[in-house]
């Protein structure tokens, strides 16, 4: 199928032209449209659970609906993208989306609310796959790290959105209320992104593939790209954590109301998406995606050890160590997303990060109701340190280093095939 990309290296885009950063802003605000659908139901937690009286763990579940339904389809939504280019991926998907907003608005009770949030995650998972191609594809390696952590700003962004909305939304208005604000923004994006997309320039497949019959498999002969996944999805545990039951353990634990406990979960999340950025910088910096990978993985676990003792602090300490343990736990996601589509090269770049995606958010699911079980049966304190276990074992997964710059070459913008994996 047609995928129309240019032909030749005259005719690929450079950094420095407008076009890649009109492109990573649509990427970026699409998959943030995503990521309030999929955030949503975390905030719907102590409606559901202090006023409904929903078992903690069960709103858990309920809560990593949409998480489940995204691991369903991340690799189909990464196959579908090799194939047919990454434009029509995104609005489709935020079609979709939208479409399952309208059921999560309108359903009355809550195994057809799961139904819909576990749908919408389904759907909401074209835009994890295909926005990361978009900016892996149209910046250049010097640069990639920097877009690609503008481009992680979509996750905290759209948290920090549902944290602020969705919780005075839904005591207003109730669950159909606060779902309406996932229903408009993807709606709104499924539109923007059939406009504004073009999918970004690669080499023809012939050339790619060096003169086989196609381009060659990056899972075979290394296990590098099964490392990262594997690691990613450990570092997932504590960033679901603080983004599912951070809420709860301010207002339930600490004391704190919902709007500041709100604010300060909003807060979080802005400051985490400027870590991501900063993180994606010094990636650049030092040449290498798996050295800083290391280093938050470490700072993962002392973060959430400190979280496990602001429980014996004053509210706005453990307010100030939420804020911290948040930016910390979601560094890691764009330094693993960059080195994974590098690896994996223009045509398996698609289904890698879908497998990327389906090991964190196949972790991620079992967080809510994991995590909510262990808290109600440890405490918060206990329950916090214990995830500060995941990190520490993801240490010594994360390779050492990546493959040459030869086989990073295969993504430049230029179109200049890589040499074959090792």
């Amino acid at each position: 199928m047609a995928t129309r990309r240019p032909a030749h290296p005259a005719a690929e885009p450079r950094t420095g032209s407008l076009r890649p950063w009109l492109m990573l802003a649509t990427a970026v605000l699409a998959q943030a449209a995503g990521t309030v659908f999929q955030s949503a139901p975390a905030f719907l937690i102590p409606l559901l659970h202090t006023q409904r009286g929903i078992p903690l763990a069960q709103a858990g579940l309920l809560a990593s609906a949409p998480t489940l339904g995204l691991v369903i389809t991340l690799v189909a939504w990464g196959a579908l993208t090799d194939r047919v280019g990454e434009r029509w991926v995104i609005a489709a998907g935020m079609a979709l989306t939208a479409v399952a907003a309208i059921g999560a608005v309108t359903a009355s009770g809550y195994v057809g609310l799961g139904g819909f949030l576990l749908l919408g995650g389904a759907a909401s998972a074209s835009t994890n796959v295909a926005s990361g191609r978009v900016v892996v594809g149209w910046f250049r390696k010097e640069r990639r790290g920097l877009a690609m952590g503008i481009r992680q700003m979509c996750q905290p962004l759209g948290v920090a959105v549902a944290a602020v909305a969705i919780p005075p939304l839904a005591r207003s208005g109730g669950i159909g209320a606060a779902m309406t604000l996932p229903l408009v923004l993807t709606a709104v994006f499924a539109v923007l992104s059939a406009v504004v997309i073009v999918d970004p320039p690669r080499p023809k497949r012939a050339d790619a593939a060096g003169g086989a019959s196609k381009p060659a498999n990056p899972y075979r002969g290394s296990a590098t790209l099964v490392r990262i996944h594997a690691a990613s999805a450990l570092l997932v545990v504590p960033q679901f954590t603080v983004s599912i039951f951070g809420l709860v353990w301010l207002t339930v634990d600490r004391g704190m109301n919902e709007t500041a406990a709100g604010i300060v979960i909003g807060v979080a999340q802005f400051i985490g998406a400027l870590g991501r950025v900063a993180v994606g910088v010094l990636s650049d910096r030092v040449g290498s995606r798996l050295r800083p990978l290391r280093w938050v993985a470490w700072l993962a676990a002392a973060v959430m050890l400190a979280l496990a003792f602001g429980d014996l602090a004053p509210a706005w300490i453990g307010a100030a160590l939420l804020i911290v343990a948040a930016t910390v736990t979601v560094a890691d996601n764009g330094l693993a997303y960059t080195a994974v589509a590098e690896l994996a090269g223009p045509f398996w770049s698609g289904r890698a990060l879908g497998t990327q995606n389906t090991g964190q958010f196949l972790a991620a699911s079992i967080v809510g109701p994991a995590v909510g079980g262990l808290i109600t049966l440890v405490g918060f304190p206990l329950a916090f340190a214990a995830v500060a276990l995941a990190p520490i074992a993801a240490v010594p997964l994360v390779p050492r280093d990546l493959r040459s710059a030869a086989e990073d070459a295969r993504l430049e913008p230029d179109g200049a095939p890589a040499a074959a994996a090792r």
